[in-house]
């Protein structure tokens, strides 16, 4: 059973994702809150599996919101919801620890696979997506730094961790670098757990943008 708390300013959006929730076995909604404030409050009180969180709201946004959950410590995850190509904040709840996006018109089925995989320790977003996702927001990332070499996250890596890190950056899939390197599928799988916990990566998704804040992996520019 996947515990969820909505995190909506619309009321009828709400009831609309407790009615598609509530239709499966496997989902239980623990509650709902309309803005950032109560969502912080009620992710600590009720500690779900998973907070569908609205971007824009009154108040505290899903952004800050977002960040103030993750840094809680606490094992809730975050799947944002947001209307993609009008959202110019969507980089940032990435930043702040959101393990995924799912588009707001998304189908039921999608929503209910995200929700699953995001309480599994997965990201929903598929890493080629992510890696478009980021090349659209490239201009509003950190510039990556000369001495990324120095990092001690990136020092901590073998050479095939390493890798397999510019891989993942650069948005290939499990698959795709198993066939690069001539690896089993399940070998990839070892390597990009171990390179997640050497950076302290909560996901897929925050392991992208940490080669790009380090410059392993560059937007597209053609």
């Amino acid at each position: 059973m996947t515990t969820v708390l909505i995190v909506d300013d619309q009321p009828l959006q709400r009831f609309g994702f407790r009615m598609l929730l509530e239709s499966v076995p496997d989902t239980d909604v623990v509650g709902e809150a309309a803005h950032g404030t109560e969502a912080v409050r009620m992710t600590a009180q009720l500690r779900p599996d998973v907070v569908l969180m609205d971007v824009r709201m009154p108040g505290m946004d899903g952004i800050e919101a977002t960040s103030r959950i993750i840094a809680s410590g606490g094992r809730s995850r975050v799947l944002v919801l947001t209307t993609f190509d009008l959202d110019e904040y969507a980089h940032a709840a990435l930043r702040a620890g959101a393990s995924g996006f799912l588009l707001k018109d998304a189908r039921p089925e999608e929503l209910l696979a995200g929700i699953r995989a995001v309480a599994a320790g997965d990201a929903v977003i598929a890493p080629a997506l992510t890696r478009r996702l980021l090349d659209e927001f490239a201009h509003h990332l950190r510039h990556p730094t000369d001495a990324s070499a120095e990092d001690p996250r990136l020092s901590s890596l073998t050479d095939r961790e390493r890798e397999i890190l510019v891989a993942i950056g650069q948005g290939w899939s499990n698959s795709e670098i198993a066939a690069r390197f001539v690896l089993s599928e399940s070998t990839v799988k070892t390597h990009v757990g171990r390179v997640l916990a050497k950076i302290g990566a909560r996901d897929r998704v925050q392991a992208v943008i940490f080669a790009y804040d380090l410059g392993l992996a560059r937007p597209h520019t053609g």
